[in-house]
């Protein structure tokens, strides 16, 4: 997962990829930390052509509210440039696969 601080490019990147996970954490944040991995490790193996990207919601609030982030952990999941899932604090990861990846089959 790369971190990356700029409106530009991340919608660069959105722009450039088929499908972009943005992964938004917050500075001592006990579930981001430890989702983060999870999460990395989960679409990695399973959804290796997904771009992930995290963004520091702490650091970067202009960006955050850019996206409409006002909890962390928050992830966005992009297919096609357009917003495809949003998910909020509590994840259950079996529910993350399932749900990315009926859309992960028909995309790729």
């Amino acid at each position: 997962m790369i971190e990356l601080n700029t409106k530009e490019e991340i919608l660069e990147i959105l722009e450039k990829n088929k499908s972009v996970l943005l992964y938004f954490g917050a500075t001592n944040c006990g579930v981001c930390e430890v989702l983060k991995p999870k999460i990395e490790q989960e679409v990695s193996r399973n959804f290796s052509k997904i771009k992930q990207i995290y963004i520091n919601s702490t650091k970067d609030f202009e960006l955050a509210s850019y996206f409409n982030i006002f909890t962390a952990p928050t992830i966005l999941v992009f297919f096609e440039k357009k917003e495809f899932k949003r998910y909020g604090r509590n994840i259950s990861l079996n529910i993350f696969n399932d749900e990315i990846n009926r859309l992960y089959e028909m995309v790729f």
